[in-house]
Protein backbone atom coordinates (compact mmCIF):
# COMPACT_ATOMS: atom_id res chain seq x y z
CA UNK A 1 0.00 0.00 0.00
CA UNK A 2 1.10 3.33 -0.87
CA UNK A 3 0.03 6.65 0.63
CA UNK A 4 1.10 10.21 0.84
CA UNK A 5 1.27 12.07 3.97
CA UNK A 6 2.72 15.31 5.55
CA UNK A 7 5.77 14.75 7.52
CA UNK A 8 6.55 14.43 11.53
CA UNK A 9 9.63 15.58 13.66
CA UNK A 10 9.29 11.60 14.46
CA UNK A 11 9.62 11.08 10.84
CA UNK A 12 13.38 12.51 10.81
CA UNK A 13 14.91 8.87 11.16
CA UNK A 14 13.53 7.55 8.08
CA UNK A 15 14.30 10.68 5.57
CA UNK A 16 17.64 11.72 7.28
CA UNK A 17 18.53 7.85 5.90
CA UNK A 18 17.33 8.47 2.37
CA UNK A 19 19.19 11.94 2.58
CA UNK A 20 22.29 10.05 3.64
CA UNK A 21 22.10 8.39 0.42
CA UNK A 22 23.07 11.82 -1.40
CA UNK A 23 25.06 13.27 1.45
CA UNK A 24 28.83 11.92 -0.36
CA UNK A 25 27.36 13.04 -3.78
CA UNK A 26 27.22 16.86 -5.50
CA UNK A 27 23.75 16.40 -5.44
CA UNK A 28 23.22 18.66 -2.04
CA UNK A 29 26.17 20.96 -0.88
CA UNK A 30 26.03 19.59 2.20
CA UNK A 31 29.12 18.03 3.66
CA UNK A 32 28.02 16.46 6.73
CA UNK A 33 24.79 14.74 7.14
CA UNK A 34 22.71 16.84 9.47
CA UNK A 35 21.64 15.04 12.94
CA UNK A 36 18.40 13.34 13.85
CA UNK A 37 17.24 16.42 15.93
CA UNK A 38 18.48 18.60 12.98
CA UNK A 39 16.50 16.90 10.81
CA UNK A 40 13.54 17.17 12.95
CA UNK A 41 13.79 20.78 13.86
CA UNK A 42 14.04 21.36 9.82
CA UNK A 43 10.87 19.60 9.55
CA UNK A 44 9.04 21.18 12.20
CA UNK A 45 10.36 24.80 10.87
CA UNK A 46 9.50 24.33 7.08
CA UNK A 47 5.39 22.68 8.54
CA UNK A 48 3.41 25.78 9.96
CA UNK A 49 4.00 27.68 6.88
CA UNK A 50 4.76 24.75 3.97
CA UNK A 51 4.32 21.54 2.70
CA UNK A 52 7.08 18.64 3.44
CA UNK A 53 5.72 15.25 1.89
CA UNK A 54 6.56 11.97 2.72
CA UNK A 55 6.08 9.18 0.31
CA UNK A 56 5.35 5.75 2.23
CA UNK A 57 5.17 2.05 0.65
CA UNK A 58 3.90 -0.47 3.04
CA UNK A 59 4.30 1.88 5.86
CA UNK A 60 7.78 2.76 5.17
CA UNK A 61 9.29 6.25 4.04
CA UNK A 62 10.68 5.90 0.42
CA UNK A 63 10.71 9.81 -0.43
CA UNK A 64 10.20 13.00 0.48
CA UNK A 65 9.23 16.31 -0.22
CA UNK A 66 9.31 20.14 0.90
CA UNK A 67 9.01 23.68 -0.17
CA UNK A 68 10.18 27.13 1.16
CA UNK A 69 10.17 30.48 0.93
CA UNK A 70 12.95 31.25 -1.74
CA UNK A 71 14.46 33.96 0.36
CA UNK A 72 14.07 35.78 3.36
CA UNK A 73 13.21 39.69 2.14
CA UNK A 74 9.57 40.16 2.12
CA UNK A 75 8.73 40.52 -1.82
CA UNK A 76 10.19 36.82 -2.45
CA UNK A 77 6.96 35.86 -0.40
CA UNK A 78 5.19 34.34 -3.08
CA UNK A 79 7.65 31.96 -4.47
CA UNK A 80 9.05 29.06 -3.29
CA UNK A 81 11.52 26.80 -3.05
CA UNK A 82 11.13 23.04 -3.74
CA UNK A 83 13.46 19.67 -2.76
CA UNK A 84 12.79 16.10 -3.39
CA UNK A 85 14.71 13.30 -2.58
CA UNK A 86 13.71 9.35 -3.12
CA UNK A 87 15.90 5.92 -1.41
CA UNK A 88 18.18 4.87 -4.57
CA UNK A 89 15.70 1.80 -5.06
CA UNK A 90 12.43 4.04 -5.66
CA UNK A 91 14.46 6.30 -8.42
CA UNK A 92 13.23 5.68 -12.44
CA UNK A 93 9.28 4.63 -10.83
CA UNK A 94 7.88 8.70 -11.15
CA UNK A 95 7.18 9.07 -7.38
CA UNK A 96 9.34 12.23 -7.23
CA UNK A 97 7.28 13.29 -10.19
CA UNK A 98 3.88 12.20 -7.84
CA UNK A 99 5.87 14.30 -4.79
CA UNK A 100 6.72 17.51 -7.01
CA UNK A 101 3.01 17.73 -8.44
CA UNK A 102 1.22 17.06 -5.21
CA UNK A 103 3.28 19.94 -3.58
CA UNK A 104 2.81 22.50 -6.56
CA UNK A 105 -0.99 21.19 -5.98
CA UNK A 106 -0.73 22.52 -2.68
CA UNK A 107 1.40 25.60 -3.26
CA UNK A 108 -1.14 26.81 -5.81
CA UNK A 109 -3.75 26.36 -3.18
CA UNK A 110 -1.90 28.56 -1.10
CA UNK A 111 -1.10 31.33 -3.16
CA UNK A 112 2.48 30.95 -4.44
CA UNK A 113 3.14 32.36 -8.07
CA UNK A 114 6.20 30.61 -8.60
CA UNK A 115 7.94 27.51 -7.69
CA UNK A 116 11.95 27.47 -8.00
CA UNK A 117 14.12 24.27 -7.72
CA UNK A 118 17.86 24.85 -7.57
CA UNK A 119 20.08 21.93 -9.07
CA UNK A 120 23.65 21.22 -8.92
CA UNK A 121 25.48 21.08 -11.90
CA UNK A 122 26.29 19.32 -13.74
CA UNK A 123 23.24 16.76 -12.96
CA UNK A 124 21.45 15.49 -16.20
CA UNK A 125 19.05 13.27 -14.59
CA UNK A 126 17.63 16.39 -11.97
CA UNK A 127 17.88 18.67 -15.23
CA UNK A 128 15.74 16.40 -17.54
CA UNK A 129 13.26 15.56 -14.67
CA UNK A 130 12.85 19.63 -13.85
CA UNK A 131 12.38 20.02 -17.48
CA UNK A 132 9.76 16.97 -18.06
CA UNK A 133 7.98 18.90 -14.70
CA UNK A 134 7.11 22.01 -16.95
CA UNK A 135 10.07 23.89 -15.47
CA UNK A 136 12.14 26.34 -17.46
CA UNK A 137 16.03 27.05 -16.77
CA UNK A 138 16.56 30.52 -15.88
CA UNK A 139 20.02 30.63 -15.29
CA UNK A 140 23.33 29.24 -14.35
CA UNK A 141 25.34 30.11 -11.34
CA UNK A 142 28.65 28.87 -12.09
CA UNK A 143 31.43 27.52 -9.81
CA UNK A 144 29.34 28.46 -6.72
CA UNK A 145 29.80 25.20 -4.51
CA UNK A 146 33.10 23.32 -4.01
CA UNK A 147 32.30 19.71 -3.32
CA UNK A 148 34.56 16.25 -3.71
CA UNK A 149 37.26 18.03 -5.27
CA UNK A 150 35.70 19.98 -7.63
CA UNK A 151 33.68 23.38 -8.68
CA UNK A 152 29.92 23.06 -9.28
CA UNK A 153 27.50 25.03 -10.74
CA UNK A 154 23.95 25.65 -9.64
CA UNK A 155 21.23 25.22 -11.76
CA UNK A 156 18.44 27.50 -11.40
CA UNK A 157 14.79 26.57 -12.67
CA UNK A 158 11.65 28.25 -12.38
CA UNK A 159 7.72 27.30 -12.87
CA UNK A 160 5.09 29.54 -12.70
CA UNK A 161 2.18 28.21 -10.87
CA UNK A 162 -0.39 31.27 -11.00
CA UNK A 163 -1.17 34.61 -12.43
CA UNK A 164 0.88 37.87 -11.34
CA UNK A 165 -1.66 40.15 -11.80
CA UNK A 166 -2.31 42.75 -9.05
CA UNK A 167 -1.75 42.84 -5.30
CA UNK A 168 -1.55 38.96 -4.03
CA UNK A 169 -3.10 38.29 -1.09
CA UNK A 170 -0.40 36.66 1.63
CA UNK A 171 0.15 33.41 1.33
CA UNK A 172 -2.06 30.60 2.92
CA UNK A 173 0.00 28.26 5.62
CA UNK A 174 -0.66 24.69 4.30
CA UNK A 175 -2.42 23.77 7.46
CA UNK A 176 -5.11 26.27 6.85
CA UNK A 177 -6.24 25.04 3.61
CA UNK A 178 -9.49 23.10 3.51
CA UNK A 179 -8.70 20.19 5.34
CA UNK A 180 -11.21 17.72 2.23
CA UNK A 181 -9.34 19.62 -0.45
CA UNK A 182 -5.92 18.69 1.34
CA UNK A 183 -6.80 15.15 1.55
CA UNK A 184 -8.00 14.77 -2.16
CA UNK A 185 -4.54 15.96 -3.03
CA UNK A 186 -2.35 13.49 -1.11
CA UNK A 187 -5.03 10.47 -2.34
CA UNK A 188 -4.89 12.14 -5.94
CA UNK A 189 -0.94 11.78 -6.40
CA UNK A 190 -0.59 8.66 -4.12
CA UNK A 191 0.61 5.89 -7.03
Amino acid sequence: MTRLRFAVPEDAPALRAIYGAYIDSGVTFEYVLPTREEFARRIAETLPVYPYLVLEEDGRAVGYAYAHRLAERAAYGWSAELSVALEPGAVGRALGERLYRALADLLARQGVRTLYALVSSPNPPSERFHRKMGFRLAGLQRDVGYKNGRWLGVCVFEKPLGPYDGAPAPVTPVGRLPERQVAQILRKYAP
